[in-house]
């Protein structure tokens, strides 16, 4: 094998030059150009983090640039656009702004958009050629807005358009309501004379002259339609069936990856049992309901990771399938923690999906911050951040499910996160220790006491009204925080329509050590159910669990595994019968 000849993986590279003229792997989107061409000129899209949405707008900010004309073949020679270029090749002054790249904290937020828009501007100025003169001009002139009003009119003046991006314009939104104390802050900044909502005037301002193309990502509407009364040019793109896979991967995209690497390393899988392996974990994302009965999208930045670690660990799976750096922000899961929080007892949302998988609402394209806690609008904010997708439709609503298994952890965090939020910290050690045992030596009786000890410990009185919802969720998650199995909740058994409650599918590929596989049937009654009614309910459980056991999903996947069938029934808060069929 001659390694030193594969493509580079472009794992964490968002800046694409680097990735062209370091010879990186490329996944080419570039034949999306001509639909974003074809498209309204003020672009408005959204994605989850970490799923190729800066690589996108670096590439796009080379192919528009005036300056990277003579670097047009360099750049994208063998590329779709570089056999097919479009007549808007090259022809723009491009101004690129990553709201990203300040603190989006209120407190002397405008000062630091103001110093990083003039850095930003100063450089537009110095990139065209505009001489030390406009430069001066613009340093008279104090704040952003006025700025940028500056540079739109020196623009106008010279007959040059402007190509804007802006690279995670939601920055400021995810910071601010993270803290429940700064929010009227951010409304203030927002609305009326805000800061932020002077800057979108302007750039509204500037559209009717030099302003001729806008290109905005981030990951929710929220701001967006914050500033809508006043920013109301923008078109949203996020659920178009068109650009449904313009960021991410489809399956054929990994697959011939995969066979490219192949060429020049040792793999010792193959496509398919690869693809396999990454299933669950990454893929079984969709963003348009158009678009439901195609193939659904990987996420790229966990394939490029993953691609990375098997050719680096010479033909191994890594030994953990969730990259860190993807995982939800803290910030962000406390918000959505607290946002839940605003609903009613018994109508958690997030509750709802860790006991069903799933949820159907109407999905909302855009919504104030103030209503967050509107069900319907929370749920598009959970589908926005990407914990959610889109799986079916349901008269005027759609279905969502939590995709995969990354995304599920975060969700089980969730709700570990919500207990230490009463001082209530799991023992993850014991816990995991527990585990370990439960996977190794079968010894999984001491994994349902702890949980019971758990359970008693951590629920407060509103907690208990929520009854098999609560208890269920919690033994879900509970259960599904070992990274040495796959849990499917609720998995379709294939017999006579049946599904089991919690199948842990062993991470063989992993953890080839892994002894023990288990499914469980899950009942549960209320503390004034009477020892007959707990004993109807645990027959009903072995009936139940013999006939989901004997799915050819579990045969399939628990070789060569010793499978074990568990019945665990809850009298309220106490674990009535655990007992192994």
């Amino acid at each position: 094998m001659v390694e030193q000849k594969a493509k580079r993986i472009p794992y964490g590279m968002q800046n694409w030059e680097d990735l062209r003229l370091r010879d990186c792997y490329y996944v080419d989107k570039t034949r999306f150009i001509p639909e974003i061409e074809a498209a309204n000129d003020f672009f408005f899209f959204i994605r989850p983090r970490r799923f190729g949405k800066s690589l996108l707008i670096s590439m796009l900010r080379a192919y528009y640039d005036v300056n990277m004309s003579d670097s047009f073949e360099r750049l994208f020679g063998g590329l779709w656009v570089g056999q097919h270029p479009t007549p808007d090749r090259n022809r723009y002054l491009v101004l690129y702004l990553n709201f990203a790249a300040f603190s989006g904290d209120l407190e002397g937020y405008k000062e630091r958009m103001d110093d990083y828009c003039n850095i930003q501007f100063i450089s537009f100025l110095r990139s065209y050629g505009f001489g030390a003169s406009a430069e001066q001009e613009l340093n008279r002139l104090s704040g952003a807005a006025n700025q940028l009003a500056y540079l739109v009119d020196v623009c106008m003046k010279t007959r040059q358009p402007i190509y804007l991006f802006i690279d995670e314009y939601d920055h400021f939104t995810n910071a601010i309501l993270s803290n429940a104390a700064l929010e009227g802050g951010y409304k203030a900044e927002t609305h009326g004379t805000g800061a932020f909502r002077a800057f979108f005037d302007a750039i509204k301002s500037g559209a009717v002259t030099a302003i001729k193309r806008l290109f905005i990502t981030g990951v929710s509407p929220v701001t967006m339609d914050d500033l809508t009364s006043g920013f109301n040019i923008g078109t949203n793109y996020t659920t178009q069936p068109a650009f449904n896979a313009m960021v991410g991967f489809t399956e054929t995209e990994v697959r011939a990856m995969l066979d490219y690497y192949r060429q020049y390393y040792d793999f010792r899988h193959t496509t398919d049992e690869l693809i396999e392996a990454m299933r669950p974990w990454y893929d079984n994302y969709c963003f348009s309901e158009e678009c439901l009965g195609e193939p659904s999208m990987f996420n790229s930045d966990m394939v490029l990771y993953f691609v990375d670690n098997y050719i680096r660990g010479k033909g191994n799976f890594p030994r953990r399938m969730l990259d860190s750096n993807i995982r939800t922000d803290y910030s962000r899961l406390q918000m959505l923690i607290r946002k839940d929080r605003g609903f009613e007892h018994d109508a958690s949302i997030i509750q709802h999906i860790v006991e069903t998988g799933g949820i159907t609402a109407e999905l909302r394209e855009s919504f104030p911050s103030e209503t967050i806690t509107d069900p319907d609008n929370f749920v598009s904010l959970l589908y926005y951040f990407g914990m959610l997708t889109i799986v079916g439709q349901d008269a005027d609503e759609t279905k969502f499910r939590i995709p995969n298994q990354t995304v599920r952890e975060q969700i089980y965090s969730y709700l570990i996160e919500t207990y230490r939020q009463n001082d209530l910290e799991a023992e993850d050690r014991q816990r995991r220790s527990l585990m370990n045992a439960m996977a190794l030596k079968g010894d999984w009786r001491p994994v349902f006491e702890f949980i019971a000890d758990a359970l008693k410990r951590f629920s407060s009185h509103r907690d208990k009204q929520k009854g098999e919802a609560y208890v269920h969720g919690f033994t879900l998650a509970q259960t599904c925080m070992s990274r040495l199995y796959l849990p499917v909740s609720e998995l379709d058994s294939g017999v006579d329509g049946g599904y089991a409650d919690i199948y842990l599918q062993p991470m063989l590929g992993i953890y080839p050590e892994i002894s023990h596989s288990y499914v469980l049937e899950l009942k549960y009654l209320r503390s004034s159910a009477t020892q007959a009614d707990v004993a109807r309910a645990t027959a009903q459980a072995r009936e139940q669990l013999l006939r989901y056991a004997d799915s050819e999903v579990v045969r399939r996947t628990h070789e060569p595994t010793r499978l074990h069938r568990l019945v665990i029934v809850w009298h309220g808060m106490e674990l009535a019968v655990a007992e192994e069929l």
